[in-house]
């Protein structure tokens, strides 16, 4: 695979429309590797997978949300990265955005309020906000992003309310009701840059694997001593159902240092005898806005 060469980039994948946090986030990818391509935006994580698997071209990229301090991973993203290996897609960047929630909507008040809308990440992120002050109002679910539950608020219907940031009501000229409703003050997300190339060694890389085991005891605990005999240091580790078979999970890894480090091809050398499937999602380093 290629060394990371963002003058070949032509198009950006990003979730949901103009105004979500994957609209700014990747922004901040653009302005960082100073990309000159056109932003297309889609519906779904799955849809954004399906569109890479099905262009598999080098000049693409995506921006999508893989993880949040307050609600964790974010699965869709996790199930779909696997599906990837065949194409050769990686992560070769990450960003970590302050998520700041707000209450939007028409109403002169919040006793006017009768339904709340948003993402399901938003609405969980709120969720002690919401039964404080809305216990008796019906909160949904429907919308695809943030950005789209904003975009679904009309002057003629101030009951209606939404949980957005303060930047898409800006932008769709919606009211700001209540600002930083988040339960928790330290509110970020962690988005990534996918695309068919290698980012280089910077010193301060992190890398992610997923992989699948034999379904019996002492399996998965092989593998973490390995890389601990390599002294490598793992930031995270998570399982999903392989759907395959009842019993058997994919694994997911996060650890510090890159693909090209000698310790880590030694320790990639060591695991590969001891899984079903093992893929390197990517070594790639955080990128500031």
């Amino acid at each position: 695979m290629e060394l990371l060469d963002t003058s070949r980039i032509r198009k950006l994948l990003f979730l949901g429309p103009r105004g979500s946090y994957s609209d700014f986030a990747k922004n901040i990818f653009i302005n960082a590797f100073k990309l000159n391509c056109v932003s297309t935006n889609l519906k779904s994580i799955s849809s954004i997978i399906k569109a890479l698997k099905d262009e598999d071209n080098e000049d693409i990229v995506a921006v999508i949300p893989i993880e949040n301090s307050i609600e964790g991973i974010v699965r869709e993203t996790l199930d779909n990265l696997s599906l990837l290996k065949k194409e050769g897609y990686k992560i070769i960047a990450e960003t970590t955005m302050g998520v700041e929630h707000a209450l939007l909507g028409f109403a002169k008040s919040k006793s006017e309020i009768k339904v709340v809308r948003s993402h399901p990440q938003a609405l969980a992120q709120c969720k002690r906000y919401l039964q404080d002050n809305f216990p008796d109002s019906l909160i949904e679910e429907a919308t695809l992003s943030t950005s789209a539950a904003v975009r679904s608020l009309v002057a003629e219907e101030p009951e209606a309310a939404a949980i957005g940031s303060v930047e898409c009501a800006e932008m769709y000229d919606v009211p700001v009701i209540e600002r930083n409703i988040n339960d928790e003050i330290n509110n970020q997300t962690r988005f990534i840059l996918l695309g068919k190339f290698m980012s280089p060694q910077t010193g301060y890389d992190k890398t992610s694997i997923t992989f699948s085991t034999e379904n019996k005891a002492g399996a998965l605990n092989k593998i973490l001593t390995i890389l601990e005999q390599h002294n490598i240091n793992m930031s995270y580790i998570d399982s999903r159902p392989s759907k395959k078979e009842l019993g058997e999970y994919v694994f997911y890894i996060d650890f510090a240092g890159h693909i090209l480090d000698e310790k880590i091809q030694k320790a990639f050398e060591d695991i590969k005898p001891f899984v079903k499937m093992f893929y390197v999602i990517g070594s790639y380093h955080p990128v500031e806005g």
